[in-house]
């Protein structure tokens, strides 16, 4: 069975805040669209990913992630995060009803293709299921069967309010690349560590380079 995943990227310009102690204002939307190349990059790779839209309002990354393959659908709700997935589920799904949806963080640049099959393959076996991130408090993948809605809960202790949404969580090892998001100083670390797609690579030398 082959998924269409949803991957939300806000504005660039306010992405990424809380690298403020690792990277300048200037380099921040470079590092967050490099985030969300590497992941769509590989989530394309992926034999269990049928396609991926991005929800944006955001040019740049709207154009950048066209070229990589991606689907488009613009955030017109502006309700933030939820209704931004909510939005684009719905948006897929009328022209692909029978396909199952996952909602999937754009700042996975570590993201493994065959890692993240697992992980989708494990969640066909549920109504709607999801991955914890590295941290365990919040959600880096959120899957729904065909004929269920996603009802995402994404933000502050996600983890928790996807458990209690009825959501099954995926215990899985070794799809660490899957859980890996970035949003702090050490989670870059952590992803460097892992291993990060070339777009990533390539920004996070820049920010080394200049911290010589």
């Amino acid at each position: 069975m082959q998924w269409t995943l949803v991957v939300p990227v806000k504005p660039l310009a306010r992405a990424k805040s809380r690298l403020a102690d690792t990277a300048h204002d200037g380099v921040r939307p470079s590092l967050a669209l490099a985030f969300a190349q590497d992941t769509v990059t590989a989530a394309l790779a992926c034999p269990e990913v049928a396609d991926v839209a991005v929800v944006t309002d955001d040019v740049r990354a709207g154009r950048e992630l066209a070229k990589l393959g991606a689907g488009v659908v613009p955030d017109e709700p502006g309700g933030g995060l939820n209704a931004a997935l909510a939005h684009g589920a719905a948006v897929v799904r009328a022209t692909r009803p029978a396909r199952p949806v996952a909602a999937l963080n754009a700042d996975l640049p570590a993201l493994r293709p065959a890692e993240l099959a697992r992980v989708l393959a494990a969640a066909t076996e549920f109504p709607r299921a999801f991955l914890a991130d590295a941290a365990g408090i919040g959600t880096t993948l959120l899957a729904a069967a065909p004929g269920r809605e996603l009802d995402p809960e994404f933000g502050m202790d996600s983890r928790a309010r996807h458990r209690t949404s009825g959501a099954v969580e995926l215990r899985l090892e070794g799809v660490d690349s899957v859980r890996q998001d970035v949003d702090t100083g050490g989670d870059l670390r952590a992803a460097l560590a892992l291993g990060v797609g070339p777009r990533t690579a390539a920004v996070a030398a820049r920010l080394l380079t200049a911290g010589q």
